[in-house]
């Protein structure tokens, strides 16, 4: 066969076979892998069953319901509160006090020390409530008081409605001494209390500043030997600002009464129910 004729054969066979090799290429060509699928967020972390806090502060004086419990002097208070998912908690609280050594001969009671629980819930529009017994234990030595000396520990029910930043509670008394007033079952204190966040972050150093104002009434009940406990009966009121710097929370505040001055002037002529001004600082943990 003449060499032209020979190369244009080759040539024509080379055409007629490259469909099937180019076929046999591509199938054996692995085909690209699929991209990875994006990976999944992490799923949140559960919500503890029990959750724990614990607080202390150091405060100029002690003021509970606009009544000095120190005698205008400084109280360092601290306390632990453990709350269930639920919605019930227990706490503990504690503070030097001075009142009751102030007021009896032959007492010496210089702690308060509290113990509470109770039920937190909510409710539609930004309602809450909140329901619980509070023990208010004062312990010392009693052992030379006078006569017909009655204990100040008191156990009281309370129940508060809250909306937003405020709050309305009511406490009443379960037992017949309620802070060392005879014949006092049923005795009681209303307390509205407004709390609101004026800023929420300052800077880095300074966090939320706060407002806060507080109106009450105590009524005590009973007439011990002819004596009117209404005559313990009063009004109070609190106003003041705080707020957040490096972690600590740093506050003030004014209070005031109306009570009568000769059933609250101590042994040292000091009216416990007087106009006070109160500063403090506290850390939260």
């Amino acid at each position: 066969m003449p060499a032209r004729l020979r190369s244009r054969s080759i040539l024509a066979a080379a055409l007629a076979l490259a469909p099937f090799v180019a076929s046999e290429t591509l199938a054996q060509t692995p085909a690209p892998a699929p991209a990875p699928a994006p990976a999944a967020a992490p799923a949140p972390a559960p919500e503890p069953d029990w959750t724990g806090t614990a607080n202390v502060g150091l405060f100029s004086q002690y003021v509970f319901r606009g009544l000095t419990q120190t005698n205008e002097k400084p109280a360092v208070q601290g306390g632990f509160d453990l709350s269930h998912k639920s919605g019930f908690y227990v706490g503990t609280w504690a503070s030097n006090v001075s009142w009751i050594s102030d007021a009896t001969p032959n007492v010496s009671a210089s702690m308060e020390w509290d113990f509470y629980g109770g039920y937190k819930g909510s409710l539609p529009a930004d309602f809450g409530y909140d329901l619980g017994v509070l023990y208010y234990y004062y312990p010392g030595n009693y052992g030379s008081a006078p006569v017909g000396y009655t204990k100040p520990d008191t156990t009281e029910f309370y129940a508060a409605l809250t909306w937003k930043f405020l709050t309305l509670k009511y406490n009443v008394s379960l037992n017949n001494k309620t802070f060392g007033v005879p014949d006092s079952r049923g005795s009681s204190y209303l307390d509205l209390t407004a709390s609101y966040d004026v800023v929420e972050k300052v800077n880095d150093a300074i966090g939320k500043v706060t407002v806060f104002g507080h109106l009450g009434h105590q009524w005590y009940h009973g007439n011990p030997g002819g004596f009117d406990n209404g005559n313990f009966d009063y009004g109070d009121w609190k106003v003041g600002a705080s707020t957040e710097v490096y972690g600590l929370t740093v506050g003030l505040y004014g209070t005031g009464t109306n009570a009568q001055d000769k059933y609250y002037t101590n042994l040292y002529g000091k009216n416990i129910s007087a106009g006070q001004f109160v500063v403090y600082v506290q850390k939260t943990f």
